[in-house]
């Protein structure tokens, strides 16, 4: 019988990600911090270098390379030694499309 699958790689195949290694400034309660964004999806991305308690409301600026400056509304998922993994909150269009730019050409 096969196994059942890995939630979390359906996640991943339903949204790709990308590395990213761009630099994000994140602002939450009495926060305002300089990370790296390891990691970019239409659904969420991955910061190094901070720490957050999960469920925690978040907002990442993050400038996309020839194209425009994204504010990302986003809630802290997963936490370990290395950073948090954040899901994104909702996009607007132009965020979405300008996302998608970025994401097209790196795609496997």
């Amino acid at each position: 019988m096969p196994e059942a699958p890995d939630l979390d790689s359906i996640r991943e195949r339903q949204h790709p990600r990308v590395a990213a290694h761009l630099p994000v400034e994140v602002r939450g309660p009495g926060m305002l911090r300089q990370a790296v964004a390891e990691d970019i999806s239409l659904a969420g991305l991955r910061v190094l270098g901070l720490r957050a308690p999960v469920g925690e409301a978040l907002t990442v600026g993050l400038a996309l390379p020839g194209d425009r400056r994204v504010q990302l509304r986003c809630s802290v998922v997963r936490q370990d030694a290395t950073g948090v993994a954040l899901e994104f909150d909702g996009l607007d269009w132009d965020d979405l499309f300008a996302l998608a730019r970025f994401l097209h050409p790196r795609l496997p």
